[in-house]
């Protein structure tokens, strides 16, 4: 029989899974402490647990951890790790240290099926969700493997890791079921005590699945935009065709009706020629005014330099072109912020992140039949462009 993996649950699960053990709802407790906030896999170390408690779950239960096949650190301090979750599959993970905060970059599927032009995880196709287990597991890895490292902080509080981000491989809300109760353990007090404001999901604009988010966990949210009209985001962001921006704006006025911040991130990458003139930036204000297709939705702009890989077909903006944009933005009353690059040198910034990915969805056949932007497929010198600049 396989036994049970632990990090699969969230404290409800951990009750019920207890409950068949003939056990009450405070060993479940008592385990989500072990296992998140210590770290430890091992039921004999767990030494408040009674001992029948340990010879039932030694039979029937393990903390499954995922195979690390490779570390990576960034000159500027990112961590990119590649787990592996089998047949041929692996995600990455990525920490990004600040001196006033620790982030983790999470996936939640291994590749994605969305399809984003710029995105190098959706040109690997998509394979499968991950787990619950999964998922925790890259979280539970990080903070432990780091505390041991000595990356804390100090002070009362040994977390290294403050905010989490799912960010990493794969569209979240396509993962809803797994991805739910991993959210409620980051924020359990019991495990790594997340406020909702420092968790954030970020989404292509699956819009039914951020409505469910809305009314039964609403965290931080960002939204992956990266173009003002549906002509241009049907190319950029496939998914358009199915959710297009008045839909998507409209759930975002609906999500901030619970949201923990009074605002929405959109992230917007900047790609050279394709989605960043000054009548893009203008547009975008127009996009999210009172006079928009919904009107005001409140927000603040994330402006991502675009990372280049092979046969993307696209190139990053420039640094003028970027704060011009940006500039236009913030004088429209939109705070409007760079994001810095982290982690380049190995990979490990934002739409770079491919792990190995065994795909089921022809995602190379599906990108020949898509079309490059205007722009880009008028230039050239656009075409493979590789890792320029990363």
């Amino acid at each position: 029989m396989t036994a049970v993996n632990l990090l699969d649950f969230d404290l409800d699960g951990l009750a019920d899974f207890c409950a068949q053990l003939g056990e009450k709802r405070f060993r479940a407790v008592q385990l989500m402490r072990w296992i998140h906030q210590r770290g430890e896999a091992d039921f004999e170390r767990m030494s408040d647990l009674a001992k029948s408690l340990r010879g039932k779950l030694a039979g029937v239960a393990e903390v499954r951890a995922l195979p690390v096949i490779s570390e990576q650190r960034s000159a500027d301090g990112t961590v990119k790790w590649l787990f592996d979750v089998g047949a041929g599959n692996a995600v990455e993970a990525v920490f990004i240290p600040e001196d006033d905060r620790g982030t983790l970059c999470v996936s939640s599927q291994a590749g994605c099926a969305v399809g984003c032009r710029f995105c190098s995880t959706g040109h690997q196709g998509f394979s499968r969700n991950l787990t619950t287990g999964e998922i925790l597991a890259q979280l539970w890895f990080a903070e432990h493997s780091l505390r041991r490292a000595g990356a804390g902080r100090g002070g009362p509080d040994p977390r290294v890791i403050t905010n989490v981000v799912m960010m990493g491989m794969g569209e979240p809300l396509q993962n809803y079921a797994a991805l739910l109760p991993a959210l409620r353990v980051m924020l359990d007090d019991h495990a790594y005590g997340l406020s909702r404001r420092r968790l954030t999901v970020s989404t292509s604009g699956v819009v039914p699945m951020m409505d469910r988010l809305r009314d039964e966990l609403p965290v931080a949210l960002a939204v992956s935009l990266h173009a003002p009209d549906d002509a241009l985001r049907d190319q950029l962001v496939p998914i358009n065709r199915k959710y297009p921006l008045a839909e998507l704006l409209a759930a975002c006025q609906r999500y901030l009706e619970r949201a923990p911040r009074d605002f929405i991130t959109f992230e917007y990458c900047m790609l050279d020629g394709v989605n960043d003139t000054p009548a893009h930036a203008r547009a975008l204000l127009a996009l999210v005014s009172a006079q928009g297709p919904v009107g005001r939705v409140p927000c603040k702009f994330n402006l991502i330099p675009f990372n280049p890989f092979p046969k993307s077909g696209l190139r990053r903006s420039s640094a003028e072109r970027v704060q011009a944009f940006a500039q236009i933005l913030i004088d429209g009353g939109v705070v409007t912020t760079l994001r810095k690059t982290r982690g380049d040198d190995i990979d490990a910034a934002c739409g770079q992140l491919a792990g190995e990915v065994q795909d089921r969805t022809r995602v190379h056949e599906r990108l020949v039949r898509m079309p490059l932007p205007a722009a880009a497929r008028s230039r050239p010198d656009a075409i493979g462009g590789g890792h320029e600049g990363g």
